[in-house]
């Protein structure tokens, strides 16, 4: 990502400050709305600030939505919401080319009309519930941050974000995402139950009041950009460069590095963009932390929800019922 401005060493320590001050501030703005969840918010504002795109995994009624929904508001930005389904059309996402007529001149024109892509924030519900004409349209616009309709090219707006989710239940009649696809994903972050404290606490909030408290946006959309500037100062040491490109390679399974586990259980492991994401990843989590460095700990934290949907785990696994996860946690351990 090129600089979007060139600041002095004194504008730099000040967009630190200023870093932390908002990262605080979005984090108690969304914390009024969601109960619980911290990590997953992490996880969400981990992504905006790497420039990637989020695949979330939860049941229903999770409050998939309402999270992605206050953390655009707590962040200043513009929100859209694409419910997929089996019917819907690529230009149904990306927008289309009508014909307008000017009255005074009778001139008729081809004009574009945006679709929910152009949007800040993107939220594409059960994106494995649309065929994959449609699911590659987005996906298209989530690499290039633009898309093209009859020949002409249309640039998002930045940041451009998207949070997808999918049922891990009712998968009849579904079209799962391609593993090239899936790889596009910086994070596939898994959305569990709340705990008994944390869920009578929602009941309490739900059953009490008719609307929920009206958010105050904390940054905006070209903040944010600098802010993904930023992350990309942070120092990255050839020792922590090297441990994510070990911990990336002993997933493949005809790795000399890799364990027993994974040359038992994996088909495929992950690739060099895992390394990319895993690095970018850690220098976030560090300036959120507080730091500008990155520690190995940045790299355990953070392994799980960059690997676990780019690896690919075989029969045998599924005999011995040895999820992706239990295989990766003995990466991480190396």
């Amino acid at each position: 990502m090129s600089s979007p401005f060139a600041p002095t060493e004194q504008e730099t320590a000040a967009l630190v400050d200023t870093f932390r001050n908002r990262i605080d501030a979005i984090r108690g703005q969304v914390r009024r709305v969601i109960v619980g969840q911290e990590e997953v918010i992490d996880y969400l504002l981990l992504t905006l600030l790497v420039g990637g795109h989020c695949l979330i995994t939860g049941m229903p009624g999770t409050a998939k939505t309402l999270l992605v929904k206050t953390l655009a508001s707590a962040l200043g930005l513009s929100f859209k919401r694409i419910q997929f389904t089996p019917d819907l059309m690529p230009t149904d996402v990306t927008g289309t080319d009508i014909i307008e007529e000017d009255i005074t001149t009778g001139h008729r024109r081809w004009t574009f009309v945006p679709g929910p892509l152009f949007a800040n924030v993107l939220l594409a519900d059960e994106v494995n519930r649309t065929p994959p004409k449609t699911q590659a349209a987005l996906l298209e616009a989530m690499q290039e941050h633009s898309v093209t309709v009859r020949g002409t090219t249309h640039s998002l707006g930045e940041p451009f974000f998207v949070l997808a989710t999918q049922n891990p239940i009712e998968l009849e009649g579904t079209y799962p995402l391609p593993e090239a696809q899936l790889d596009r994903f910086l994070f596939n972050v898994l959305l569990d139950y709340l705990s008994l404290d944390h869920e009578m606490e929602v009941v309490d909030r739900n059953s009490s009041r008719l609307a929920g408290p009206e958010l105050q946006a904390c940054t905006n959309a070209e903040e944010i950009v600098k802010f993904q500037w930023l992350v990309r100062q942070v120092p990255l040491s050839t020792e922590v460069r090297r441990k994510a490109v070990e911990m990336v390679r002993a997933t493949r399974p005809r790795e000399v590095s890799a364990p027993e586990s994974v040359r038992r259980y994996v088909r495929y492991g992950a690739s060099v963009r895992a390394t990319q994401f895993l690095c970018l990843a850690a220098k976030a989590r560090a300036l959120m932390e507080g730091r500008y460095h990155v520690t190995n700990d940045d790299l355990r934290s953070l392994a799980l929800p960059v690997l676990r949907h780019r690896v690919l785990t075989n029969y045998q696994a599924e005999s011995d019922g040895k999820g992706v996860d239990d295989v990766l946690r003995e990466v991480i351990e190396l």
